[in-house]
């Protein structure tokens, strides 16, 4: 086993350990429930981990991660002239949806 990397939150751990997974190499998330802790312990300490079961995946598994994380965003100009960003479907100034 070797530890790959630290997730913000307990969401973001299952969908990459999930997501290492589907790709064909066992991963698990560990310290999941460590986050109650947090206050007694550094934050730091307290993330959840993403485990690899072979260490020989790890490099394809950060790839594959980071790939994940530059995924590049969907934006849209409302028209009212605010740019929206990421997924949403409705104007955060206005309230108008998305057009098709």
């Amino acid at each position: 086993m070797q530890r790959l990397t630290t997730a913000p939150n307990i969401a973001i751990a299952t969908l990459w350990s999930d997501l290492l997974r589907e790709a064909g190499m066992p991963a698990s998330v560990q310290r999941q429930y460590l986050g109650a802790a947090a206050g007694h312990l550094p934050p730091s300490e307290c993330l959840p981990e993403i485990w690899l079961e072979h260490a020989e995946h790890a490099e394809r598994a950060r790839q594959l991660l980071q790939a994940l994380q530059d995924l590049p965003q969907r934006h849209w100009r409302c028209v009212c002239g605010e740019e929206v960003e990421g997924g949403f479907e409705q104007c955060w100034q206005c309230g108008r949806p998305m057009p098709n």
